[in-house]
């Protein structure tokens, strides 16, 4: 079966340029009506205009499609609220949101400006807050709601000069993690997508033109569009680039149990290759579920005496 949009409203912000470009006029393709959100600005943040989204809403609607262009800052709420606004008046519901704005500010972390440190926080995470804190309760109030959020390799393994852009892409992993439990019951899905595409944010990395030709936007809109359908999977880090999809997944070891007596600096260290040991190691999908593993532990222990 294909999946389709029909009859569903999707925003979609940085949608000017790039991965969100691809992802919105896919959308629209497969029948989403689309707010193409995007500043308008430089791949620092600087600067701002309409031209991009704009370019975007013709060419959806030249292809026969619904959309409207807005240029809200997403780092700032009150513009996301007054986005959300306009899309509930002109269509009266909000299905899917696709958090994909962002900026790059690259230094090393003892070169880094503080003031480009928070701005790329408040862009990324801020920016995919106050999203998805907009549309939360309309979501909420349909029960159905598609949440992505676009994390990155930088964030989940690390690299060199993006401190501030790992910090906080990893911290959307978290975001979604719990916006998961709380978004169930009211049939709100929260997925992250993990994107490598030849896009301006990379143009500076990579040069060679044949690698940026395989990295392209289309290859991982065709994962996004997994991740935010009717049949869409819920917390899942997709990853995807250049033709190529995995799945990301944070595992806990099993661990062990020191006693009372036990439990000193030294022992932990002593203790260290067993504490590294991937056998037995599981996915958890709550912080409390690591509570109760090590308190079951403790209790088997004082059973055992």
């Amino acid at each position: 079966m294909s999946i389709n949009f029909k009859d569903q409203v999707a925003i979609v912000t940085g949608a000017g340029n790039g991965l969100g470009r691809s992802h919105a006029l896919e959308l629209a393709k497969r029948g989403a009506k689309v707010v193409v959100n995007d500043l308008g600005g430089a791949r620092d943040g600087t600067g701002g205009g309409s031209d991009a989204a704009q370019n975007v809403v013709a060419l959806i609607k030249q292809g026969g499609g619904q959309a409207i262009a807005n240029g809200a800052n997403v780092a700032d709420f009150e513009q996301v609220q007054k986005m959300v606004a306009q899309t509930m008046d002109e269509w009266g519901r909000v299905d899917v949101l696709v958090n994909n704005a962002g900026i790059l500010r690259d230094k090393s972390f003892a070169k880094m400006d503080m003031a480009d440190f928070q701005m790329v926080v408040d862009v990324h995470l801020m920016g995919s807050v106050n999203c998805s804190k907009a549309v939360w309760d309309i979501m909420r109030e349909q029960n159905y709601g598609r949440l992505v959020m676009t994390t990155s390799s930088s964030g989940m393994y690390g690299n060199f000069g993006q401190s501030n852009y790992g910090a906080a892409k990893m911290a959307l992993v978290g975001f979604m993690n719990t916006l998961v439990l709380e978004g169930k019951k009211y049939g709100i899905h929260v997925n992250t997508l993990s994107p490598t595409a030849g896009t301006r944010m990379l143009e500076d990395i990579i040069d060679d033109k044949q690698v940026m030709e395989l990295m392209s936007v289309e290859s991982v809109t065709a994962g996004l569009i997994t991740l935010c359908d009717k049949d869409a999977p819920n917390r899942t880090i997709l990853c995807a680039g250049a033709g190529g999809y995995a799945t990301t997944h944070i595992y806990e070891t099993e661990g062990v149990f020191l006693p009372t007596a036990q439990q000193t600096p030294e022992n932990v260290r002593a203790n260290m290759e067993a504490i590294h040991d991937t056998q037995g190691e599981r996915i958890l999908t709550a912080g409390f579920e690591q509570t109760n593993k090590f308190v079951e532990k403790a209790v088997a222990y004082i059973k055992s005496l």
